[in-house]
C-alpha cells in the first residue's frame, strides 16, 4: 500500500511539474528551477507568481473533487455517482452566478462560498428527491434525475445571466467561469484553498468507515450501530461543501469526480480510509494535466478547463456506463 501512495505521489508530482513547464511559452525544467531559486528577471518572476501559484490552485481543486467524487460514490453505492452529474457543481454555479452578478452588499469570496455550497447541497437533494424519495433510487433513476436536474440548473443559469448583467458586469468573466478555469490566486487564496483541502480530507476520512459499512446494506450497517438515512444526510452535507468549495475555486470541472475515485478504487481496492487520499492524489494529478493543456494546446488562446475535463471523462463515462448495463 505505502509502495502504491508513493507510486501516486511521484505521478502528481511529474503532473504538476508538466503543467508548470505548459503554457504559450514552454519553460525547460532548467528555467523552473531558476524561477524558483529567486531569480529577478521578468520571464523568473512571471513563472513564480502567475504560474506556479495556478498550478497549485488546479492541483488543490482536483483534490476537492476527487474528495467529493468518492464521498458521493460511496454514500450512494453506485460508481456512476458524480457531482457534475448529480447537480451538485450545477447547484453550486447557480449559487456562484447569483453571488457574481447580484449586489449583495457582502465580500465576494464568502457571499461566493456560501451560496455555492447552498446551491450544491440543494440541488444534490432535489435529484435523490426526483429520482427515489427516501430510498434508494436505481442507476438509471438517478442519472436520468441528474440531467434532467442539470438541464433545468443550466437553462436558470443561463437565464441569471442574461437577466442580471448590464454595464458593470463582464459577462465573459462569468461565462468563463461556468465553462470551468483556474484563476491564479493570491497568497491568500492559495492558503484557504489549501487550509479547504486540509479540511475536506479530514471530514471525509471522518466518513469512511460509516461509507464502508453503508457499503454492506442498510440492514449490516444498522446492525453495527450506524443510522444510514441521518449518515446518508451528514455525508451530502459534507459532499456538497466540499463540491462547492472547488467550483467556487475552478467553476464547472466536470467528470473529475468520477474518474478519480475509480482509478483509486481500482489501484488500492474500496476501503475508503485508503480511498479518500488516493482520490485526492489522482483528482489533483488529472487537474493540473488537463490545466496545463487547456493553456498550452491552443497559443495563444487558453480553452475553458472544463472542455478539456469533459473531452476525457466523457468517453470514460460511457464505457463505464456501457459496462454495467452489460452486466
Amino acid at each position: 500500500m505505502k509502495a502504491r501512495f508513493a507510486a501516486m505521489a511521484a505521478i502528481l508530482v511529474a503532473a504538476v511539474v508538466f503543467a508548470a513547464m505548459a503554457g504559450q511559452d514552454w519553460a525547460s525544467p532548467q528555467r523552473l528551477l531558476r524561477a524558483m531559486s529567486g531569480a529577478t528577471d521578468m520571464e523568473s518572476r512571471l513563472l513564480l507568481l502567475w504560474r506556479l501559484p495556478r498550478v497549485a490552485a488546479a492541483a488543490l481543486v482536483g483534490a476537492l473533487l476527487g474528495l467529493g467524487g468518492a464521498i458521493f460514490q460511496g454514500v450512494f453505492r453506485n460508481p456512476l455517482a458524480e457531482p457534475y452529474l448529480l447537480g451538485a457543481s450545477g447547484g453550486a454555479a447557480i449559487g456562484a452566478t447569483i453571488a457574481l452578478l447580484v449586489p449583495l452588499g457582502l465580500p465576494g469570496g464568502p457571499s461566493l462560498a456560501a451560496l455555492s455550497f447552498a446551491g450544491a447541497w440543494g440541488a444534490t437533494w432535489l435529484v435523490l428527491a426526483v429520482s427515489g424519495l427516501h430510498g434508494r433510487p436505481d442507476t438509471a433513476g438517478l442519472l436520468l434525475a441528474g440531467v434532467a436536474v442539470a438541464a433545468m440548473l443550466g437553462a436558470l443559469r443561463s437565464f441569471l445571466m442574461l437577466a442580471l448583467s448590464d454595464d458593470t458586469v463582464n459577462l465573459q468573466v462569468v461565462l468563463s467561469w461556468t465553462l470551468g478555469g483556474i484563476q491564479t490566486p493570491d497568497l491568500t487564496g492559495l492558503l484557504l484553498l489549501t487550509a479547504l483541502v486540509a479540511a475536506g480530507l479530514a471530514l471525509a476520512l471522518w466518513l469512511a468507515h460509516g461509507l464502508d459499512l453503508l457499503g454492506l446494506g442498510d440492514e449490516q450497517a444498522f446492525a453495527f450501530g450506524l443510522d444510514p438515512a441521518r449518515f446518508a444526510r451528514r455525508a451530502v452535507l459534507i459532499g456538497a461543501a466540499i463540491v462547492a468549495a472547488a467550483v467556487a475555486f475552478g467553476g464547472l470541472v466536470a467528470f473529475v469526480g468520477l474518474i478519480a475515485p475509480h482509478i483509486a478504487r481500482w489501484w488500492i481496492g474500496p476501503r475508503h480510509r485508503a480511498l479518500m487520499p488516493a482520490s485526492a492524489l489522482i483528482g489533483a494529478a488529472l487537474v493540473a494535466i488537463c490545466d496545463g493543456i487547456a493553456r498550452a494546446i491552443l497559443p495563444p488562446a487558453e480553452i475553458p478547463l472544463g472542455l478539456v475535463t469533459a473531452l476525457i471523462g466523457g468517453p470514460f463515462f460511457l464505457l463505464l456506463l456501457a459496462r454495467r448495463l452489460k452486466s
